[in-house]
């Protein structure tokens, strides 16, 4: 009988340290950058959610000054006080956005009347609300309290806005930071980049036609405005993925870790859904209008039940950071690319 052929001997030595089996400075720097934003998260929306608490809400007030300035020097200093002549104007320096309440003072009776507009958000109206009954009583005064611009039936507490404006901004990160794994976070020259930016506005007139459909035929949370909801969606979906984009050419994958902080961990808790502006302390009241998570639900807001006043600002921040996001892309497509990256698209 032949003998086989002795084989050589196997070792199943288990693999060294190295960059894929051990942990190297750049992972455990990656590893501490996402416990940072998790804790960021956390003091983010506690912090801005924990204690509500009502802070220079705009008021239009129709009563005697000295009634008026009363009101302007509440303890903790809840409203900000404008007079005004009569119940009509009030009612709209509301649906102008430049109130968000009216307090009507009858000189020669005992009953008050309070105007709110829950279409701006649930909670500040609810707000105004105990406000108002406060200073009733205190006066031994009657409140009537007229919701003006209520929100829909089928939007409870003008949530939906804000609901509607974050998906928004997960599907515009989403796909940056997927072609960032997939095609590297880099163009690798500015035609690319363009290449990139023309891919992003399809998917996001797409993404902005598919929110509008959702709102609107689908579940009637915020009927009656489709076109405009649809173009609103695009250029805000737009923005964020140029902007992720961008971080990504310039920061590499940690750039997707900035776009959530950003649009995420300081975007969410202070965009006004679901404590508004006057209801949270004020790092997050200062920063919520400027960035797209706050400018989207201010216009969402404005276009269904505010006739479009105040929609300049919001459009603006929009516009803006679609703008800052596709010039830095094309820049970051400018600079030297570092070897061993993955082709880009």
């Amino acid at each position: 009988m032949s003998s086989m052929p002795s084989m050589p001997p196997r070792h199943n030595a288990a693999p060294g340290p190295g960059p894929r089996g051990g942990l190297t400075p750049g992972t455990l720097a990656l590893v501490v950058g996402v416990f940072l934003v998790q804790l960021g998260f956390l003091l983010s929306y506690i912090g801005s959610f924990h204690h509500p608490d009502p802070q220079g809400i705009p008021v239009a007030v129709a009563a005697p000054r000295k009634a008026a300035a009363q009101l302007d020097r509440l303890p903790g200093d809840p409203l900000a006080v404008t007079v005004v002549k009569n119940e009509r104007t009030a009612r709209e320096r509301i649906r102008e956005r430049n109130a968000e309440g009216g307090y009507l003072m009858s000189p020669r009776g005992g009953r008050d009347t309070l105007l709110v507009a829950s279409a701006a958000g649930g909670p500040q109206a609810q707000a105004l609300r105990k406000v108002g009954e406060r200073v009733a009583a205190e006066q031994h005064r009657q409140l009537s309290v007229v919701d003006i611009t209520p929100s829909g039936r089928q939007d409870y507490e003008s949530l939906t806005a804000f609901y509607l404006i974050v998906g928004w901004l997960v599907g515009g990160y989403l796909l940056a930071s997927l072609m960032g794994v997939l095609a590297g976070t880099r163009p690798a020259r500015p035609g690319l980049g363009a290449l990139r930016l023309a891919g992003t506005a399809g998917y996001a007139i797409l993404s902005g036609l598919g929110g509008a459909i959702i709102v609107d035929p689908v579940l009637h949370a915020l009927p009656g405005h489709f076109v405009a909801l649809w173009w609103l969606g695009a250029l805000l979906v737009f923005g964020t993925a140029a902007c992720t984009l961008a971080l990504e050419a310039f920061l590499g994958v940690v750039g997707i870790g900035v776009a959530v902080l950003i649009f995420v961990v300081l975007g969410n808790p202070s965009a006004g859904g679901a404590f508004q502006k006057h209801l949270i302390p004020s790092f997050w009241r200062a920063i919520g209008d400027w960035i797209p998570t706050g400018a989207g639900t201010s216009a969402v807001r404005n276009i269904v039940y505010f006739s479009g006043n105040a929609l300049g600002t919001p459009l603006l921040v929009l516009a803006g950071w679609a703008l800052a996001g596709s010039v830095l892309l094309m820049l970051g497509s400018l600079r030297r690319r570092e070897p061993g990256l993955t082709l880009p698209i």
